[in-house]
């Protein structure tokens, strides 16, 4: 059953950093990628703050609990890092890592406000046309 959890964790938390990273270019899935990542920038800064975890991601510490049941030991802080250096078999910089996180999260976030403000302008000027 954990490994289970585990293998659905993977793809779930996976499939969930690259709508982050990539969901504004689809017109139908712009609001929900703002969404996610408003969810995911929300989650980094205030649960953070009551965790006293810069970061904190609940997906990752609810796998992360699910890998230490199982036996698994010296997780490093980042999932990011964890995924790579399991789908690598490589032992990533960690800090390295992490900056590659924000700058792609902060790369994403900056393009998804930009496009759905550009889609919603668009869309008012249309409806005052008509």
């Amino acid at each position: 059953m954990l490994q289970l959890a585990d293998i659905l964790f993977v793809v779930f938390h996976t499939a969930l950093i690259f709508f982050n990273l990539l969901g504004w270019i689809w017109k139908k899935s712009r609001v929900y990628n703002l969404i996610t990542l408003s969810l995911t920038g929300a989650s980094w800064l205030f649960l953070g703050m009551i965790y006293n975890t810069p970061g904190y991601c609940p997906l990752t510490d609810w796998h992360f609990t699910i890998l230490r049941k199982m036996g698994e030991t010296n997780l490093p802080y980042s999932y990011i890092k964890y995924l790579a250096d399991r789908i690598t078999g490589m032992d990533f910089n960690p800090q390295l890592v992490d900056s590659l996180t924000l700058w792609g999260f902060v790369a994403a976030l900056l393009l998804s406000v930009t496009i759905n403000t550009h889609d919603a302008l668009k869309r008012r000027k249309q409806d005052n046309r008509r």
